[in-house]
């Protein structure tokens, strides 16, 4: 209630001469913004909800192309990021977890409306796009696939009866280059089509001092076709298919930090030199490794999808989305860090498979309600496989001290191939519905529910290991069948019937100035560990489940347009309380400093803070934005966590209490500013320059909390400059720019091994030229 009347106070402050209509200068006003948040078309600050939404043309100009460089521009968001397959989101410091092919992401990505079951299906360039929309907070009761932390809404540019052509290229540091092109226009009176192709490369930002090869290289290539079909005003059918292919370097880590070793081990560094390793780099902020193995990474994916519109008697429109993707991924990496034969190659293999129909029926605006309504299928089939081949500096590093003594050669993990595959297959159904009650000209009430019926059945095994040494001591067999031993387990199935509910409420305070307040609340599935085997060998099958994740939320905020339209000023306070929050850590296995994967339920998060958007057009020339959010999210209970390495010695607990800890990957304050301002350069010419600096503070990186993996604060400026030259129809731009113009040495997301802390380095600066040619 105190926030809403922040709004009509500011409001009331503006003079009255500033707030009278200015018809002959309607350029100094700020662009309406239409988002389909509620499944029809309607002005974002008429929606009462926690929204942001970005535009495809600003985010060409920012040169933002990739979903883990959104955050630089959208406040709540983060990106956990390493390659194609390890990429989560968070929001409002929620779902900030590594990959695991048996969980969701607690932040739903649709991309053209339809949901994509697996995160690393975003990692693509986001080229041609319309708008980029984010939801916080729980979702489902329009979505068709339900959430706990938000929603992050691709949706590209639809084809045209207008032509819209484009042809643009792009090069800088590093033998960085993307070439996108884009065609779209009339096939007929009926039918019209659009299709985008890129190509983006990059050397990679990362150097290996072992064989001076570069790394986190990157070479994609992609395309995207449209077809809209439109008989009459009635019927709509929008026909989309696009492929993506990537082959490169990315997930390459850097060693961060090291603690000391479990007692009974040799320290981390010194096991390391005895097997061989030599300049082991614990510096990341200079972007080297030193490394012997294979950095490999390849991805493919694409997918069709039809949505069809009806236009119905009465104002009704009813609208039918049918999907299909598909995304594989695969990698080598050697996941050891050091030149030194440990761990020789780790090598993924994903394959996902995705089908989903969404059906819906919207109302027409009434006087005292409208509502959409709808069913929802999808169905899922993932397949994950891994295979680890130990060096010949194996038994060094993951064996007690006292067995390397007593048993010296004896060869338990050396030269040994561990396989361990995983399945899985999942049905959702869901029906959902919301309605807005207009209880008063000015006084509105939401509602919203939906119900879920979800069921995985999954399977995982792990081989025999290949090019085992013969053991003659039993102590040793024993020991390496704990790690690394054959075992199988039977179908694992997991079900849930997961409610979702939204209450709110509106109030327009004043012309263009609304107060809201919701409360929401959401579940999201339970999953099964289909990385590894995990615990199961000693612990049983449902060591490898992981319990549904539940949500509740409220936030109160306001949206306001001041100024005639030249200032819009949004904020809420928001308060979430997670319960069973699903999450990743790794373990080591008994007798070894062999880790592996598994999924927890963290007793209970809680996320609370005040999030605010404000963007001013002083002159018609200038735009100014700042936008940002504090966000205390920690983990109100968490019993059951794992240990950070400080916590090694000689009584050390099997697990460690985490309670009151700030959330991994979630940062206390983000704040992000910006301004463009443009100007007239000689005839027909136009120029522009643009700024915006993100500053995120510092966050844990891994799950264990642990001071040795501490992210540091940073903050990443891009600058740029550009020139328009208008003919007609036609327009050539050329443009300078600079991404991470301080060259900041930062990292998305960090992980750990035992006492082995690593990151995940972003690009340092990049300066480039674009030029861009724009014809009908």
């Amino acid at each position: 209630m105190a926030l809403a009347l922040i709004a009509p106070a500011a409001w009331a402050q503006v003079p009255e001469a500033a707030r009278a209509p200015a018809a002959e200068d309607a350029e100094l006003q700020l662009e309406t913004v239409t988002v389909n948040a509620r499944r029809r078309a309607e002005s974002a600050q008429s929606v009462p909800v926690s929204l942001s939404t970005l535009d495809g043309a600003e985010l060409e100009r920012q040169g933002v192309y990739q979903v883990q460089n959104l955050p630089l521009l959208l406040p709540g968001l983060n990106a956990s990021y390493a390659n194609g397959r390890q990429l989560s989101l968070a929001v409002r410091g929620i779902g900030n977890n590594p990959a695991n092919e048996g969980l969701e992401g607690s932040v739903g990505i649709y991309l053209d409306n339809v949901y994509l079951g697996r995160p690393g299906m975003a990692v693509l360039d986001l080229v041609d796009l319309e708008r980029v929309e984010l939801l916080r907070g729980p979702q489902g009761t329009l979505f068709g696939k339900n959430t706990t932390a938000g929603v992050l809404n691709l949706s590209t540019r639809a084809p045209d009866f207008s032509p819209d052509n484009s042809v643009e290229l792009s090069a800088g540091e590093r033998g960085y280059y993307q070439g996108k092109a884009v065609i779209s226009g009339p096939l007929s009176d009926t039918v019209a089509a659009r299709i985008a192709v890129v190509g983006t490369h990059d050397d990679g930002w990362l150097k290996n001092d072992n064989d001076n090869r570069r790394l986190n290289s990157v070479t994609r290539e992609g395309v995207r076709g449209q077809l809209l079909i439109r008989p009459d005003s009635d019927f709509s059918l929008r026909l989309i298919a696009d492929y993506q292919h990537e082959n490169g370097s990315q997930g390459t880590t850097m060693l961060y930090g090291v603690g000391p070793s479990p007692a009974g081990y040799y320290n981390l560094l010194h096991a390391a030199q005895l097997a061989g390793a030599t300049g082991i780099r614990i510096d990341p902020d200079r972007y080297h490794v030193n490394i012997d193995g294979p950095q490999k990474m390849k991805v493919e994916q694409g997918g069709l999808s039809a949505e069809a519109n009806w236009e119905l008697g009465g104002g009704y429109r009813l609208t039918s989305i049918t999907a299909w993707r598909s995304w594989e991924f695969g990698s080598h990496n050697d996941i050891d860090g050091t030149n030194a034969d440990i761990f020789r190659d780790s090598q993924f293999r994903v394959k996902d498979s995705q089908i989903s129909q969404e059906v819906r029926l919207a109302s027409p605006i009434g006087d005292t309600m409208d509502y959409v309504v709808g069913a929802y299928y999808f169905h899922q089939d993932i397949t994950s496989s891994n295979w680890l081949t130990y060096g010949s500096g194996a038994d060094t590093v993951a064996l007690p001290e006292l067995y390397q003594t007593l048993f010296p050669g004896s060869n338990v993990l050396n030269g040994i191939t561990s396989a361990t595959h995983g399945k899985m297959k999942t049905d959702s159904f869901a029906l959902f519905g919301q309605a807005d009650w207009h209880l008063t000209e000015r006084l509105d009430l939401t509602t919203g529910v939906r119900a879920t019926y979800e069921r995985k059945v999954a399977r995982s095994r792990r081989d025999a290991p290949l090019n085992a040494a013969p053991l003659f001591v039993p102590l040793l067999l024993v020991g390496r069948n704990s790690q690394v031993g054959a075992w199988r387990s039977d179908d694992i199935t997991v079900q849930d019937v997961s409610p979702s509910g939204l209450l709110g409420l509106s109030y327009e305070l004043a012309p263009d100035v609304l107060a809201f307040a919701n409360l929401s609340y959401g579940e999201k599935s339970g999953g099964v560990n289909i990385n590894g085997v995990g615990a199961a060998p000693t612990m049983g099958e449902d060591s490898l489940k992981v319990d549904p994740e539940r949500a509740r939320s409220l936030e109160v905020g306001f949206k306001s347009l001041l100024w005639d339209k030249r200032l819009r000023v949004n904020a809420s306070l928001f308060y979430a309380r997670v319960q069973d929050y699903q999450a990743t850590g790794m373990r080591a296995g008994p007798s070894s400093l062999v880790v592996y994967q598994v999924l927890t339920n963290v007793g209970e998060v809680e996320s609370k803070g005040v999030e605010w958007e404000i963007e001013a057009r002083p002159t018609r020339r200038l735009t100014l934005s700042f936008n940002g959010m504090y966000n205390d999210a920690s983990y109100r209970s968490f019993d059951n966590a794992p240990c950070p390495a400080e916590r090694n010695n000689p009584v050390a607990p099997a697990s460690c209490d985490l309670g009151g800890k700030q959330v991994q990957g979630a940062p206390l304050w983000t704040a992000n500013v910006g301004g463009s301002y443009r100007w007239p350069w000689a005839d027909h010419v136009e120029q522009y320059v643009s700024a915006n600096y993100a500053w995120r503070s510092e966050a844990p990186g891994s799950l264990d909390n642990s001071r040795y993996n501490r992210l540091p604060a940073y903050g990443v400026l891009n600058l740029a400059t550009g020139w328009q030259y208008s003919r007609g129809s036609d327009v050539w731009e050329l443009s300078l720019w600079a991404r991470n113009a301080l060259d900041k040495r930062y990292y998305y997301t960090g992980s750990n091994t035992v006492s082995a802390y690593t990151v995940s380095a972003a690009a340092p600066r990049t300066v480039g030229v674009t030029l861009r040619y724009n014809f009908m």
